[in-house]
This record gives C-alpha cells, structure tokens and sequence, in this order.
C-alpha cells in the first residue's frame, strides 16, 4: 500500500493545526500580521484547486490512464469534498457574525 498520500495529508494537517494556533510552522518565521482577506482568498484558491485536481484525476481515470488508481481518484474528490464544505461552514459562521454585529444595539 502505497502511504505518500496519507504521510502528506497528516503534514498538511499539522501545518494547519499549527497556523491555527499562531505558532511558526517548521521552516517559516512567524510574521505577527495576517491579512484576513489574503487568507480567506488562498484558502477559496486551495479549494478550487483541489477541486480542479480532483475532477482532472477522474478523468484520468475514466479515460483508463494507467498511471491513476481508485483510491487515489476517491481520496482526492473526498478532500475536494471535505474542504468545500468546510468553506461553506466558513462561510455561514462569517455571514452570522456579520447578522449578529448589524442587529447589535449602538
């Protein structure tokens, strides 16, 4: 069995988990300013092109490319799948926080 894909996506997860807890990721320095729109456009980037790989490596597939297995075809639309959805859930926690502070009383 053939862990690449599975070592990479625990690493993926780490540095995440790490940016989320504001500590340096191994390899970087810590900057202390963060653009909150820099941030949301890479991560609807990220989306997108894990979407795109995605759909490009089930066409691969479909088409009988030797080079492309199932399970790599089915990890890749689940993480496709998964990160959408979690822009979405971004998504409606941001336009609740928008509701919430526009109903506030001034």
């Amino acid at each position: 069995m053939d862990s690449r894909g599975i070592d990479q996506m625990l690493n993926e997860l780490r540095s995440v988990s790490q940016a989320a807890q504001n500590k340096p990721v191994q390899g970087t320095e810590a900057t202390g300013d963060v653009d909150f729109a820099d941030v949301l456009n890479n991560a609807l980037k990220d989306v997108s092109a894990a979407q795109s790989e995605a759909r490009e490596m089930a066409q691969n597939f479909s088409a009988g490319d030797p080079n492309v297995n199932l399970q790599d075809v089915m990890v890749n639309l689940q993480k496709a799948s998964l990160s959408f959805q979690q822009m979405v859930q971004v998504r409606n926690r941001l336009v609740t926080a928008y509701q919430d502070m526009m109903n506030m009383p001034v």
